[in-house]
């Protein structure tokens, strides 16, 4: 009890502190954290404290701790947050994730042993993460100016409140005195090992460390929020690629009347004299053998096959003056028809008119 009370008289004097100092202020001010200066300072001391302690502390205690139990005293505070996590998914009507956390207290606490093993993530249930200023988030309440505590670091207004609320839900608050605070010393310990590669990745990358978590902070709890509410957005369409070529040589003409991309055949919609009759209007492709139809097509300079090109050979011989030529328009037929293959691969010798009449 008395560590609640110290916690919220911590936040209310470092508000009160932000308040009365950001109004001398106003050059360095910036939307969102108009406490900056004041922020920056107990930014540099928590900073300070955590260089010179923590970081410390966290380091002997990864040493000395076999990587087995350090994860079994993780799992437990894990699921210790489980409690807090469930009661702000029923806050925020979202059932699924309330049932998924009931279920991994449920399953760690019994079957491993107090939460000393995560059975639950191994079983398909993932974890939330979830607290009251995220709930207040969830119905609307803006997050307001940003904030750095002493200790807590990084927050909000609405987080400030937020973390307050959790207190009720933390389960440490209602063991005694005796026990409670050396767990609380645990938690921080077992919190801080684990970030350690997060610090030393800070140290790295981040040229102002203060913009830095600040920045980080206030996106990753937008995202909280907004994360669940962007999931049913519909796909953004990008049109069919295909269906832009209505105009582009006669290929690919007009779109699908069911809205799907036309992948009809390119030899439908060939060029003037293809023969697109021969396919008989039945909707498949033409798949004639082109020596089938007239060989004086080569001599003409005509590529069609079947009956067009038989006519196109016969206006051909009909242009070169040859008398004898109309047998061999009237003759197409046949050779079209594949009934003496053999003969039609003799067209080309159209200077003898007799050669026609005898092919028969």
């Amino acid at each position: 009890m008395m560590k609640k009370k110290a916690a919220l008289t911590m936040a209310a004097a470092s508000l009160t502190l932000l308040v009365t100092s950001g109004c001398a202020t106003g050059p360095e001010r910036k939307p969102g954290d108009p406490f900056e200066p004041a922020n920056r300072a107990i930014f540099t001391f928590n900073d300070a404290l955590d260089t010179h302690i923590a970081q410390p502390i966290a380091k002997g205690y990864q040493k000395v701790t076999p990587q087995p139990m350090r994860q079994a005293i993780s799992n437990f505070f894990s699921n210790l947050g489980d409690i807090s996590n469930f009661a702000n998914d029923l806050l925020q009507l979202k059932i699924t994730d309330a049932t998924e956390d009931l279920m991994r207290l449920a399953m760690n606490t019994t079957f491993g042993l107090g939460g000393l093993i995560d059975f639950a993530t191994a079983a398909g249930l993932p974890k939330h993460h979830q607290d009251f200023g995220l709930t207040l988030g969830h119905y609307g309440v803006p997050a307001g100016p940003y904030l750095v505590l002493p200790v807590f670091g990084p927050s909000s207004i609405r987080d400030g409140i937020g973390m307050g609320v959790d207190v009720k839900f933390n389960l440490l608050n209602y063991i005694e005195p005796a026990v409670r605070n050396p767990m609380y010393i645990a938690q921080f310990v077992s919190t801080r090992a684990d970030l350690l590669g997060a610090t030393d990745l800070l140290q790295q990358a981040a040229l102002d460390k203060y913009s830095f978590v600040r920045d980080a902070y206030r996106q990753q709890r937008q995202s909280r929020i907004n994360g669940s509410q962007n999931n049913n957005e519909p796909l953004p369409d990008y049109g069919d690629p295909g269906g832009t070529d209505d105009n582009g040589g006669g290929a690919g003409a007009g779109k699908s009347k069911n809205g799907l991309p036309n992948y009809e055949d390119p030899g439908d919609s060939g060029a003037a004299g293809s023969g697109g009759s021969s396919s008989k209007n039945n909707g498949l492709p033409n798949y004639e053998d082109p020596g089938e139809g007239s060989a004086a097509a080569p001599a003409a300079g005509a590529a069609g096959a079947g009956a067009g090109a038989a006519a196109a050979a016969g206006t051909a011989g009909i242009a070169a003056g040859t008398a004898a030529s109309a047998p061999v328009a009237a003759s197409a037929p046949k050779a079209a028809s594949g009934a003496v293959p053999a003969k039609a691969a003799s067209a080309p010798a159209m200077a003898t008119p007799a050669q026609p009449a005898s092919a028969p």
